[in-house]
């Protein structure tokens, strides 16, 4: 008996740095809504460790991932209707929130994002 075998191919990229795949974490995060959300939730993730350590209260850093993961993926499966990029890549997508956070706080984010869908090839929709 002959069996059949079908190979599915993915035509996603692999990334296998962090530099290659922030501008791709950029492209998923297009609509400012999204980003604003994913701003709120890292805040409080910050804000959730900051007092932890500052009171003692230890039990706080448990809050962190419902703070951090409730707001993000509320903005992909809701706003942005993608698929999180933690889901494949946790350490990049983490890293991604505090870099994506820094750039929202300091002004770069447009910018940033604008040069991530030229690096990726994809036109922004949001803009």
């Amino acid at each position: 008996m002959a069996f059949l075998h079908i190979s599915c191919m993915s035509n996603e990229k692999t990334y296998t740095t962090f530099g290659d795949f922030y501008p791709y974490y950029l492209t998923e995060h297009a609509r400012p809504a999204n980003r604003t959300l994913h701003f709120v939730g890292t805040g409080l993730v910050i804000a959730c460790f900051v007092t932890a350590l500052a009171l003692q209260k230890y039990w706080l850093i448990a809050l962190m991932p419902l703070c951090g993961y409730g707001f993000a993926w509320f903005g992909h499966f809701i706003l942005e209707k993608n698929r999180p990029a933690t889901f494949k890549y946790p350490l990049y997508s983490l890293g991604s929130d505090f870099v994506m956070f820094w750039h929202i706080l300091t002004g770069q984010i447009n910018r940033k994002v604008d040069e991530a869908h030229k690096i990726i090839g994809v036109e922004n929709k949001w803009k």
